[in-house]
């Protein structure tokens, strides 16, 4: 499930109507025959919660330093639901603050929507409760993915590989991830929105080194493509770009060795691509390998999350409620910065070690 929250300084009834264009919203998963997911389109509808605070809307400080333990409260979570197939695919909780402030916290299913359809949603959304014309539409049609005949695997997709987990003297695997830290640029030094590419690398380097991962074990960096404007013409869809070396590899050459090995990967990204993953999933039923010795990093600041008016104004901050374990999130600070913040959910030790690091790999970089 996805979490977020956008705070407003500053409706039922336009949610209702732009479920209507996004109406798979209000059904329910299911599972078939053969494994696979799927939308039932049962139209069992979303949960749409309003909440107040006597507080006033400063008390959440600078929500993009995630706590979860104040950022999960501005979200509404199903009750009772056993499984994913029985939670709503979208629920949505009104904050209303005493100064006039107030959240949107929305909580959805990444097994509908990827980061682009949720913002298309987003921005439909705004239009209806502004009184406009829907500027986006979901588009539905999934037989431009279909297989090919005969589905075929033409290239190597290292995604679905399974690589070595951390052993248990370097990684307790009892261990969870109970603090998520923030990594921000400070000293002047400005990271702009296209520098995505050489944070995913310094993030990269320096996890790799905070978990002391052997020099001889493979690691592995996923990252979020949008596939939509790789075919020609382009189409809805998106899929994994991502590198492959080995640990010692990437710690010991120079910091442009993983910026380059990065941007090989998201080349590498192109029709055929995901046409032969596409392929290589039906053939193999396999499944994207985000554990072990795995850094995913998603970049939410490509997202026009701040372009988001209901009627009252964009919002002031927007951040997730919580992050994963083995997830990097690259998302803007805020309406009025252009810088980016790095956050991520590790072990305590680990996450100490690490702060270090990047600050060293930064430094290292400027030089």
């Amino acid at each position: 499930m996805v979490e977020i929250v956008l705070a407003f300084k500053g409706e039922g009834e336009s949610l209702a109507e732009v479920l209507v264009e996004f109406y798979q919203f209000t059904g329910r998963l299911v599972m078939g025959s053969d494994g696979k997911m799927a939308v039932r389109c049962t139209g069992e509808g979303v949960l749409l919660v309003e909440a107040t605070s006597d507080g006033d809307i400063g008390m959440l400080g600078d929500i993009s330093a995630i706590n979860p333990r104040t950022l999960r409260k501005l979200v509404k979570h199903s009750d009772g639901a056993q499984t994913i197939l029985e939670e709503p695919l979208l629920t949505v909780q009104v904050t209303t603050f005493k100064c006039g402030g107030f959240t949107v916290g929305i909580v959805t299913s990444h097994v509908v929507v990827d980061g682009k359809a949720f913002a298309d949603f987003l921005t439909c959304w705004s239009d209806v409760a502004r009184g406009r014309s829907p500027s986006i539409l979901p588009f539905l049609d999934r037989s431009v993915l279909c297989l090919r005949r005969p589905p075929r695997t033409d290239l190597p997709h290292h995604e679905y590989t399974l690589i070595d987990r951390p052993s248990e003297s370097l990684l307790n695997p009892q261990t969870k991830p109970h603090k998520v830290s923030t990594v921000t640029t400070h000293n002047g030094f400005s990271i702009v929105p296209t520098s995505f590419k050489v944070i995913s690398a310094i993030v990269w380097i320096a996890q790799t080194k905070a978990f002391r991962i052997n020099p001889h074990e493979k690691i592995k960096l996923l990252t979020a493509v949008d596939g939509r404007p790789k075919f020609d013409p382009p189409l809805l869809s998106g899929y994994f770009g991502n590198g492959i070396v080995c640990a010692g590899e990437l710690t010991r050459k120079p910091f442009s060795f993983a910026v380059r090995t990065v941007q090989e990967a998201l080349r590498c990204v192109t029709e055929s691509y995901i046409r032969s993953a596409i392929d290589h999933v039906e053939l193999n039923r396999v499944m994207v390998d985000y554990e072990g010795n795995t850094c995913c990093i998603t970049k939410w600041s490509r997202l026009p999350l701040y372009e988001t008016d209901f009627g009252f104004g964009r919002p002031f901050q927007v951040a997730p409620t919580t992050v994963c374990h083995n997830l990097v999130v690259v998302a803007s600070q805020s309406k009025q910065s252009d810088n980016l913040v790095v956050s991520l959910g590790l072990p305590r030790d680990t996450m100490d070690v690490f702060s270090k690091l990047i600050q060293s790999e930064l430094i290292l970089m400027n030089q």
